[in-house]
């Protein structure tokens, strides 16, 4: 793989003013061809990176990583959070998947319950789908809205705007309060999940994968695609950054993913904490005693 930080650039969005979805082909691979045996070697090796950092993360206990995972149905988001954290200490992360609100969580403002979900320093917390639901799914289906609760007046034509400055600000103060976000959108082409939907339901052992709502939900693909564009172009910042990734390759998308990770924990610093000097020459006494047990 060409320079990690080169290899990402066209996938890293952190400032979403001239941000267009349709400059980003599901299919691009920024000319790296990968077969799947190659990527499975670069996961390896990039699993061996990561649980080093993590174990650092772990120990120095100052950061904690947020990874966001949002896409179309069938992009394969469980297929990435499962190869690409096979390898690392399960202590220290933590999986989320997000589905329908509970009536309790209705009961809240809309970022309560991944709020309740956030990791703790020292860890990796991952969320499958998150509070971006509610600027998606949410905007395609605004019935979805009428179930809320929320007072009538608050419900204006600005709503959108305003749960999208909520949650630009939001990360901005976990940023400030040493959580790094990540958010990857898996850029699937309408094709390539027609592919996929058609695969659960000819082979019995994927079978349990299909859902008939995924099917209904294409139908409202372009509607999808506006609200990813507006939700990455309000939030996507310097400090949280999305990463648009190709999705029609299934490797290609695990390895990217890998990648981005292992870049943005490069640029944290993280290290093992030194003790102090005193510390020092007491476990030097404690190491003799048990040399002399």
């Amino acid at each position: 793989m060409p320079d990690i930080d080169a290899f990402l650039a066209p996938f890293r969005i952190t400032d979403g003013s001239k941000f267009r979805l349709s400059k980003h082909d599901p299919r691009d691979t920024n000319g790296f061809d990968i077969s799947k045996a190659a990527a499975k070697a670069k996961l390896d090796e990039g699993i061996s990176h990561m649980r080093e950092m993590q174990e650092k993360l772990f120990a120095q206990n100052e950061w904690s990583i947020l990874l966001i995972f949002q896409a179309m149905d069938a992009a394969g988001k469980d297929g990435a959070i499962k190869h690409v954290m096979s390898g690392i200490n399960p202590q220290g992360c933590q999986v989320h998947p997000f589905k329908a609100p509970s009536d309790e969580e209705l009961d809240h403002d809309f970022l309560w319950r991944t709020t309740c979900r956030l990791p703790e320093r020292g860890r990796i917390g991952i969320f499958n789908r998150s509070y971006y639901e509610e600027v998606l799914v949410v905007r395609v289906h605004p019935e979805i809205l009428a179930r809320q609760r929320l007072p009538t007046r608050l419900v204006t034509g600005s709503i959108w705007d305003e749960r999208l400055k909520d949650i630009r600000l939001f990360e901005d103060y976990l940023s400030r309060n040493g959580t790094k976000v990540l958010k990857f959108f898996l850029n699937v082409s309408k094709e390539e999940q027609k592919k996929r939907l058609i695969a659960r339901i000819d082979d019995p052992s994927k079978n349990w994968k299909f859902d008939v709502k995924d099917v209904d939900e294409r139908q409202h693909w372009d509607a999808y695609m506006q609200a990813y564009e507006a939700a990455i172009r309000a939030t996507a910042t310097e400090q949280a950054p999305w990463y648009v990734v190709p999705a029609d390759d299934k490797w290609f998308t695990r390895v990217t993913v890998m990648a981005a990770i292992i870049s943005e924990m490069r640029k944290l610093d993280l290290a093992f904490p030194l003790v102090s000097a005193a510390t020092r020459e007491k476990l030097a006494g404690i190491r003799k005693a048990l040399d002399n047990d």
